[in-house]
């Protein structure tokens, strides 16, 4: 399947690999690929620049995010939540009639030295939208022709792509969205990662709860580091 990930960070390098390595044709897009290529610092969270993944990776083509869009079946969404409505409207054209899967998390991305928290950098961006509306729904309004699918987003990302490395592979998946067949194609998505329990929680307006999850998710990391998933006991 011809696959779009759409943005560079830590998450869409681990989708896109990982998809490569299953037989999957994979674009990856950005703003500005030669910006992309340009970049030689690491990011907040210490992510090396996108060229030095690249490097381990020359066969995956970098593309505009209008590109890579435009190439791809299904298209994942790793845009980050600040700029991910605008930058996904720019481009409705080339998703109208495709399954988007969004991952993003809507933190509003300037430091917000009232949020202290006991992070390597001292703040934690706020959530927004939070609790009554959730970014999934915000682009779900913006492409109405899209079909969206909320899901990735609560589990670390190497876990999302590689269950097996951690726990036995034993963790809980979710998805949530308003098309029956969009949520189909995202649950085939993580069968093939290797997941086995994949859980519907129903409408798009459930991603709320998948969004605000992810302060809690980020002091667990602290806590423990990245190696963990998250797993439903019946």
């Amino acid at each position: 399947m011809e696959i779009a990930v759409l943005g560079t960070g830590a998450g869409a390098r681990a989708h896109a690999a990982r998809l490569t390595g299953l037989g999957h044709r994979v674009t990856v897009g950005t703003r500005d690929p030669r910006a992309t290529l340009a970049r030689t610092e690491p990011d907040l969270m210490g992510t090396p620049p996108y060229p030095v993944w690249r490097r381990e990776h020359p066969q995956i083509p970098l593309e505009t995010f209008a590109g890579a869009a435009g190439a791809g079946e299904l298209v994942i969404n790793g845009i980050d939540g600040a700029n991910a409505v605008r930058e996904l409207t720019a481009i409705a054209d080339r998703l109208a009639g495709k399954v988007l899967i969004d991952y993003a998390v809507p933190y509003v991305d300037n430091p917000d030295i009232e949020h202290k928290w006991p992070t390597p950098w001292g703040w934690m961006p706020r959530l927004d939208p939070v609790d009554t509306d959730s970014l999934a729904e915000r682009i779900q309004r913006a492409l109405p022709e899209t079909r969206v699918v909320k899901t990735f987003v609560t589990q670390e990302q190497e876990t999302v792509v590689h269950p097996e490395r951690f726990g036995g592979g034993e963790h809980t998946m979710f998805v949530s969205g308003d098309d029956a067949e969009a949520k189909a194609a995202a649950t085939g998505l993580l069968r093939e990662y290797g997941w086995t329990d994949v859980i519907d929680l129903g409408g798009l307006a459930c991603a709320r709860g998948q969004e605000m999850y992810a302060h809690l998710h980020t002091a667990i990391g602290l806590a423990l580091g990245s190696n963990f998933g998250v797993r439903i006991v019946r």
